[in-house]
């Protein structure tokens, strides 16, 4: 039975999808892709006589209604979301009118775009004993409301490594709000159309990182990462996981 595959397109990069994705991308007939965010060398996966739709010229009714009608008419349908079908996607929204048509649908996960722009810049987001949680946020401009618990301030009273989507064009107001918690100096790193030819890296500091953002004119597909794990020569602990002193079953014998 065919069914409609929502698959995450990763940061953007044609060889930073997965093995699946590429395989679905190459028997598809209709491919909706969102070409706001994408490099358009993904659709090179799709065969030369696919339908491309670019779904930034549609609004949520008329994107179902291609996926709709396209499987109807017996079509190999794939829906190409930026980055991990699970963030920010609108996953759930396109999926529930689906049920309603009585029209099947799958998932196929995707890089994140925080995923890569941590692997740009060489770092992991959580380092022993300077942050162990990473908390993936946006925040609200002309957007969707944000629920009434999830303030920026609540979760930077954590000292958690932050990562903001949606965000770039309130770098200024949001460095302002986070320095009371991570101070002035507290690194932060921008990242814009990771891992595609026009990806831009900033490195700053809450102090400085909205001037930064201004001179490069950034106004979409970027992420920013805040916190101190962030920090050029950063140290902190080492993981107990690979401890020299940590007991470890002999070679050979199961671990427990």
């Amino acid at each position: 039975m065919r069914v409609v595959h929502f698959v995450g397109a990763g940061p953007g990069a044609a060889d930073l999808l997965t093995l699946r994705a590429v395989e679905l991308l190459n028997e598809t007939d209709l491919c909706v892709f969102p070409g706001t965010y994408l490099d358009e060398a993904v659709l090179g996966h799709c065969p030369a006589g696919a339908r491309l739709v670019d779904s930034q010229h549609l609004d949520l009714d008329e994107i179902v209604t291609e996926l709709v009608a396209a499987h109807r008419a017996g079509l190999r349908v794939v829906r190409l979301c930026s980055g991990d079908t699970a963030l920010y996607s609108a996953l759930h929204e396109q999926t529930r009118r689906l049920d309603r048509a009585g029209v099947p649908w799958d998932v196929t996960p995707g890089v994140p775009a925080y995923a890569a722009a941590a692997a740009r810049i060489g770092h992991e987001l959580t380092v022993p004993e300077v942050a162990q949680s990473v908390v993936l946020t946006r925040t609200r401009a002309r957007s969707t409301a944000m629920p009434s618990g999830e303030t920026l301030a609540a979760f930077a009273a954590t000292g958690a490594t932050l990562v903001l989507h949606l965000a770039i064009t309130r770098t200024r107001v949001l460095a302002k709000e986070l320095t009371g918690f991570y101070g002035p100096d507290c690194p932060v790193v921008v990242v814009a159309n990771a891992s595609q030819p026009a990806e831009v890296v900033l490195r700053g500091t809450l102090a400085d990182i909205a001037d930064r953002v201004d001179r490069a004119r950034l106004r979409r597909a970027a992420v920013i990462m805040v916190g101190p794990a962030l920090g050029v020569g950063v140290t902190g602990a080492e993981s107990y996981l690979y401890d020299p002193a940590r007991d470890r079953p002999a070679r050979g014998q199961p671990s427990t």
